[in-house]
């Protein structure tokens, strides 16, 4: 079919469903951030709801209609109908920028204000630092194995957007349970509901009428205004300022965005897994733009292509999903909407939503990836975990300092440290996995991949890559650092020359041949 003859059309039934299920993830994302702004780092009603909320809007406009345009443009491209990316706030990058920026500056000032100007500073500055990987990311879609980079994506799906959720759901059983099982009824089972209601849409409404019946849920309309989005230029150089004149900011700021373009790169490669097709450097670009536009609105929260785009295709989803969000959510943050959405909608209401993200994604990677790879994708997954292990052990240290614990040891200490290895808890082990868990995922993924397929040369290059963003922090390190050559470091470089030398010497059949498509030789009996 000739380019551009193709007639394609925006919304099609699947939409509708695709719609609450994009529109719960991200309406769940700003409720947390709006809540974490709001009673952690005590930003006043009228930064969170008047110009954080609506800034994230007019980044999520703005991002969504790019991203229409170029499903228009692949579904001319293919001849044939195509789902849009799904768009909106980075989740994992949320936290770090909510507890890695925005929190430093707060604690140390307690000053909202100025936490938030630097947020958005950072926010604009990293949103260069993501753009800039329309550069090299082509490239390394080219040559990074699928497996490497959906197993990394598996990794976050099944802790942080899979479990965490699932938690919530465990912690409020009746609201939970309630919202759950519709959600494995209509869209794991995919099964008819009654008048064929959009099972998010119904899971939100009985999760939130148990809430209102048991008291967790309230009806309020405080925080219902006007707040329209404008440009907050000077807010926004007295961040860019601040962050300047406090460089090691940067150490947060610039591995975070290197993960959040990779995080596209990896979306980009799920989607052409279900057999869409976008080009990676035009969404990288438009990430970091749309992270720009925000942060000038006063969002300080990267945007990005969301994980979980084969989920709305199997809904069979065109445009239609993420225009419906690009044009509620902006209207309800105007509106002061979301501030009535957050008192009414439970998180544990909303949360089975994303536990079918996750479910969906990995299990769409089982199919998308060889049987072979399988290994790739698992290992790809463990950095991950040592993340969220890392994560709820600071979070219980916090807990305990919060609670008047005497003689608590900080988290780290080499005292603290050996005690938890008696207990089996190998804290250094996770901590140094969870250090740019994302790109360590994508790593081994790719090198165990590599390896599978024979081809030595490319696991040795994503060995020496990892030889030297190991040295240099950006993984296995809190900060980034001139070159250093630890034990980690090091180890990736024996392991590079291992996969470089060793083939060269042992020429025996065992030997996988490089060329693609060829059969692996077997061993012989009794070998």
């Amino acid at each position: 079919m000739r380019v551009g003859s193709y007639d394609y059309k925006l919304f099609s039934r699947g939409d509708f469903s695709a719609f609450w299920a994009l529109f719960t993830d991200n309406l769940v994302n700003l409720m947390v951030l709006a809540g974490i702004c709001q009673f952690v780092f005590q930003m006043p009603a009228e930064i969170v709801y008047g110009r954080i909320i609506p800034g994230a809007a007019v980044a999520i406009l703005a991002g969504v209609a790019v991203y229409v345009l170029l499903a228009k443009r692949a579904a001319a491209e293919h001849g044939r109908e195509v789902t849009a990316l799904p768009y909106g706030i980075s989740t994992p990058v949320m936290f770090v920028y909510l507890f890695g920026v925005i929190g430093p500056i707060y604690w140390s000032t307690n000053d909202p204000v100025l936490a938030w100007q630097v947020g958005i500073g950072a926010g604009f500055l990293g949103g260069i630092v993501a753009a800039l990987g329309a550069i090299i990311g082509p490239w390394l879609k080219k040559v990074t194995p699928r497996a490497g980079m959906l197993g990394t994506l598996c990794g976050i799906a099944l802790v942080f957007i899979g479990s965490v959720p699932l938690a919530t759901i465990f912690e409020n059983p009746f609201i939970g349970f309630a919202s759950m099982i519709i959600i494995l009824w209509g869209m794991v089972g995919r099964f008819r509901l009654p008048f064929n209601i959009p099972a998010g849409l119904l899971a939100l409404i009985i999760g939130t009428v148990v809430a209102l019946l048991i008291g967790q849920s309230s009806i309020s309309f405080e925080g219902v205004g006007f707040y329209p989005p404008l440009p907050y230029f000077g807010d926004l150089i007295a961040g860019i300022q601040h962050l300047f004149a406090n460089p090691e900011l940067f150490l947060v700021l610039v591995p975070v965005q290197i993960y959040n373009f990779i995080e596209t790169m990896n979306n980009v490669e799920s989607a052409e897994a279900a057999g869409d097709h976008y080009p990676v450097a035009a969404c990288q670009i438009t990430d970091g733009a749309g992270t720009m536009v925000g942060a000038l609105f006063g969002s300080p929260f990267p945007t990005t292509a969301y994980i979980g785009h084969p989920a709305y295709k199997r809904m069979g989803a065109h445009s239609g999903y993420i225009i419906g969000v690009g044009l509620i959510i902006p209207l309800a943050a105007m509106f002061g909407f979301l501030a009535f959405l957050s008192n009414l909608i439970p998180v544990a209401a909303a949360a089975p939503v994303l536990v079918f993200v996750a479910l969906s994604l990995i299990t769409n990677t089982a199919h998308a990836v060889k049987v072979e790879h399988m290994a790739a994708v698992t290992i790809a997954m463990m950095p991950h975990v040592s993340a969220f292990l890392v994560v709820k052990w600071g979070s219980l240290m916090g807990a305990l300092n919060a609670t008047g614990a005497q003689d608590v040891l900080p988290l780290g200490s080499p005292e603290l440290t050996a005690a938890l290895m008696q207990q089996g808890a190998h804290y250094a082990g996770h901590l140094a996995l969870s250090q740019g868990a994302i790109l360590t995922g994508l790593i081994w993924g790719a090198i165990v991949a590599s390896v599978i397929d024979g081809k030595f040369r490319i696991a040795a290059g994503f060995a020496f890559a990892a030889f030297v963003m190991a040295s240099l922090g950006v993984i296995h390190s809190a900060t980034l650092h001139l070159p250093e050559f630890g034990a980690v470091s090091l180890g990736y470089l024996i392991a590079a020359a291992f996969l470089v030398i060793y083939p060269i010497f042992h020429k025996e059949e065992a030997i996988v041949p490089e060329a693609e498509g060829l059969p692996r030789p077997q061993a012989a009996p009794g070998e």
